[in-house]
């Protein structure tokens, strides 16, 4: 399966928590490997705590690849390399987790034909090798996006492979409107992927979204709030259902909400189950949530016709 994780804004935990994404699937048993196509900021090597890969990428990674500069990118084993000390042993019975950074000083570049096709090539080979491959895109309709509509469009090459598109987004009123905006807007993914032969319905129901950094408000996090602010804290999450639903990206759309988490808002980097039950620094309902979002990203029951 190839997966796209996409969001309009910068800072919606779209890397972060698709990285735990791609850790989950692996403790499960795939092989997974994440394609880091943020050119503007790729930092993936940081939330797998890969520090050494920031550097060596230069002149190796997807940027250079896709540009024609080398002709195999640069492939990082993460569990072989982390400094995580919880990961730096591969848990028994898991699947393998392989990283392919971009280049830190790559920036974003308009692609052409050749970029296309090296993309293409690339995802066709890794396809023979891995479950899963997730395809972390630059935020809004960067040019990576173009190239990841480009590649999976009839002509592209990659129209017969199961896609799925993940669009990120924070439980605010600005971000709930821009994720919508940025799938159904005029210039949005569904409107650029028709442009590219996409059929409309198809391409649509290959869209969920996910919540991030969402108050749980039953949580004992929010239990010392006044009940004025309580009250005013519930009236503003019902006002933001009634806008998202309205938006055409209501629950019914959004594939797992994941809860507001000091690990991943301080520390943008993978959580695990050590973090949750022997050091007790993560909540168990983040984990939990981190475990639907990957059970469900399979599960064809939530990717039924709406």
């Amino acid at each position: 399966m190839l997966v796209f994780a996409a969001s309009d804004k910068g800072g919606t935990g779209r890397s972060v928590t698709s990285a735990n994404l791609a850790y989950h699937r692996a403790l499960d048993g795939d092989d997974v490997c994440y394609l880091d196509f943020d050119f503007g900021s790729p930092t993936a090597a940081a939330v797998f705590d890969l520090p050494d890969v920031l550097s060596e990428a230069e002149g190796r990674g997807l940027h250079s690849y896709l540009k024609g500069k080398t002709g195999e990118p640069l492939r990082v084993d993460v569990w072989a390399r982390t400094e995580h000390p919880v990961l730096r042993t591969r848990p028994g019975g898991s699947g393998r987790l392989v990283l392919l950074p971009g280049d830190r000083t790559g920036g974003e570049f308009v692609t052409d034909e050749e970029n296309l096709h090296r993309c293409v090539d690339l995802v066709l080979r890794l396809k023979r090798e891995f479950d899963l491959i997730i395809i972390d895109l630059s935020a809004g309709r960067s040019y990576a996006m173009d190239l990841a509509l480009a590649a999976t469009s009839p002509r592209g090459g990659l129209g017969r492979l199961k896609t799925r598109w993940l669009v990120y987004h924070r439980w605010t009123r600005q971000h709930v409107m821009a994720a919508a905006e940025l799938v159904y807007g005029k210039q949005g993914i569904v409107q650029a992927g028709i442009a590219m032969g996409h059929v409309p319905d198809a391409l649509t129901g290959s869209i969920r979204f996910v919540r991030a950094a969402v108050p749980d408000l039953e949580s004992p996090l929010w239990s010392q709030v006044s009940p004025a602010q309580y009250a005013w804290m519930r009236q503003c999450d019902k006002e933001l259902e009634e806008l998202a639903a309205g938006r055409g990206i209501g629950k019914t759309r959004a594939l797992a909400s994941i809860p507001l988490e000091p690990v991943l808002q301080w520390q943008e980097r993978l959580i695990t189950d050590e973090d949750v039950h022997d050091r007790r620094i993560a909540n168990n309902e983040t984990w939990q949530a981190m475990g639907d979002l990957a059970e469900r990203l399979t599960d064809d029951k939530f990717w039924g016709q709406l």
